[in-house]
Formats: C-alpha cells, sequence, structure tokens
C-alpha cells in the first residue's frame, strides 16, 4: 500500500532565535537547530541570526561564512 500525504500538514514552525553569552563571547542559536559561532560583539552574534533567518540556513550546526 502506498501511504498518502496528510490532507493538511503542519504548518512550517517559525524560527525563534536566541542569543547565549559564555565568558565574553556570544552566539546565537535557533529553535531549529541552527547555531552561529561564538562572536566577541553581540551585533555580530545578532547579524548571524538575522542572516539565518534572511537566507533559512537549513543545517543543523552550521553558520554563514563557515
Amino acid at each position: 500500500m502506498r501511504e498518502r500525504a496528510p490532507e493538511h500538514p503542519d504548518p512550517p514552525t517559525a524560527h525563534h532565535i536566541s542569543l547565549t553569552e559564555r565568558g565574553s563571547f556570544c552566539s546565537a542559536s535557533c529553535s531549529c537547530g541552527w547555531r552561529g559561532p561564538a562572536r566577541r560583539a553581540r551585533d555580530r552574534a545578532r547579524a548571524d541570526a538575522d542572516t539565518h533567518l534572511r537566507d533559512g540556513t537549513p543545517q543543523a550546526g552550521t553558520a554563514p561564512g563557515m
């Protein structure tokens, strides 16, 4: 038997970004599993998160430019 796709598939979940500080470093992470690199500047971590939201970096554990 073939499986059928549900009539009403679940809508994609929204990305929820959070910033985590560890010592003098800050990194962004997303509810989808994506994590940005540790940065000394919070603004850079926020920029990484903005890039992720804009480009939709799909793989967990990857960051733009790596």
